[in-house]
């Protein structure tokens, strides 16, 4: 068996990083409410700008059968990723309008407000 290269390593590595950010994540949306959101989309953000710039150097066909698998394994949790955060940020912009209408309706006491004197010229 030969022994790995730079780029090798550096492909398993780079995979392996973003495969447990991304691991992390999927399981954290939903279940934790302590999760930090940015500082895991900052990892995940810094571990697909490194495969990016690895895979300048190193072509995905150049890839050996286990390195490819890998990439697979990643990318199809990268899309339960997307879509994890997509449902979680529509979510929380549900959740936003449901305050905002709540404060609004708080906030009508039945009278006039402003806006609502604007819309008439009162001279």
């Amino acid at each position: 068996m030969s022994e790995p290269n730079s780029h090798d390593l550096r492909v398993n590595g780079v995979l392996s990083r973003l495969e447990a950010v991304i691991d992390a994540e999927n399981a954290a949306i939903g279940s934790d409410r302590r999760f930090d959101f940015k500082q895991s989309n900052a990892l995940k953000s810094r571990c697909l700008y490194d495969m990016t710039v690895l895979f300048r150097v190193v072509k995905p066909s150049d890839l050996d059968e286990q390195q490819k698998n890998l990439l697979a394994t990643v990318k199809a949790k990268l899309d339960r990723n997307q879509l994890k955060v997509r449902a979680h940020m529509e979510a929380v912009r549900d959740i936003a309008e449901m305050i905002k209408a709540t404060v609004t309706a708080s906030e009508a006491d039945g009278t006039y407000s402003a806006d609502q004197f604007r819309t008439h010229d009162l001279s």
